[in-house]
């Protein structure tokens, strides 16, 4: 790219960015934590609590994408539109970008190396067209390489980072370096989620760490961080992602769902107190 052509770009990054009153990260050191359906229900929350219309989600996970089949939208596309490109529009009014809206089928792979990924993420900030919200939740993937670099590099004023992690000493142990990256490159950690944080026995009511317990406790209390809560292990809610339908939008009045919810204004009393 031409050095005029990559300030233009900067430039609409940052105007259409401008828009956006909270920009949130989500992400992990490790695959499988269930990041992304986080990433959804949280979505969904945020709507729930006064924001229809206002919440966008960006899948940042090149290869990984999984928030279309959450949402229930794999069939859309993306659109060019005069000023830029229309973002498809899932439940409760949800804008969603996603490398999964670009290929021909869901068994197509994404057969990129990072420049590639980097430029289609500096598209996604700057040609999409996101309109005025209140929150932009990026789903990253694992790790702490060529997506969340870029992300942490390319998003103009980024509010936070949400890390979330399951109970088990392995993932604490990889997670920790999420933390360190996050500090390392300046994002403010919004707080730490302990996700498939014990089963509970439905028919006798026993709970069972069956991941172990207290990692992401012990994470935030030894970096010094937040912890936002736990969400427990529940096959409802993989059955709900398997239909996309997020879990809280389908079971409004569970006991997940007010965790949620309680996980929300955690983010929200963060994001103002800033």
């Amino acid at each position: 790219m031409r050095s005029e052509d990559f300030i233009k770009e900067k430039e609409k990054m940052r105007e259409r960015m401008s828009k956006i009153q909270y920009k949130i990260v989500v992400m992990s050191g490790k695959g499988g934590v269930g990041k992304s359906t986080f990433s959804v229900n949280l979505s969904i929350a945020f709507a729930m609590k006064g924001s229809e219309g206002k919440v966008g989600v960006l899948d940042a996970d090149i290869h990984g994408y999984s928030i279309p089949k959450l949402f229930n939208i794999t069939a859309e596309r993306l659109y060019q539109a005069d000023e830029g490109i229309l973002p498809v529009e899932g439940p409760l009014g949800i804008k969603v970008a996603s490398a999964g809206f670009l290929v021909l089928d869901e068994d197509s792979p994404i057969i990129w190396r990072g420049p590639l990924k980097a430029q289609l993420i500096r598209q996604f900030l700057s040609d999409i067209l996101w309109g005025e919200l209140e929150y932009l939740i990026i789903d990253l993937p694992p790790g702490t390489g060529d997506e969340p670099l870029s992300i942490a590099q390319e998003l103009p004023d980024p509010d936070g980072a949400i890390i979330v992690t399951i109970p088990s000493e392995v993932s604490e142990r990889v997670v920790r370096r999420s933390v360190n990256f996050a500090k390392a490159l300046n994002l403010p950690v919004i707080g730490i989620v302990e996700n498939m944080s014990g089963f509970v026995c439905p028919h006798c009511g026993t709970r069972v760490d069956i991941l172990g317990s207290g990692a992401g406790e012990k994470i935030a209390k030894d970096l010094k961080v937040p912890f936002l809560g736990k969400i427990p292990l529940d096959p409802r809610i993989s059955e709900s992602g398997d239909k996309g339908v997020p879990f809280i939008l389908e079971d409004r009045n569970s006991e997940i769902t007010r965790i949620f919810l309680d996980i929300t204004d955690k983010v929200g009393n963060f994001l103002k107190g800033r």
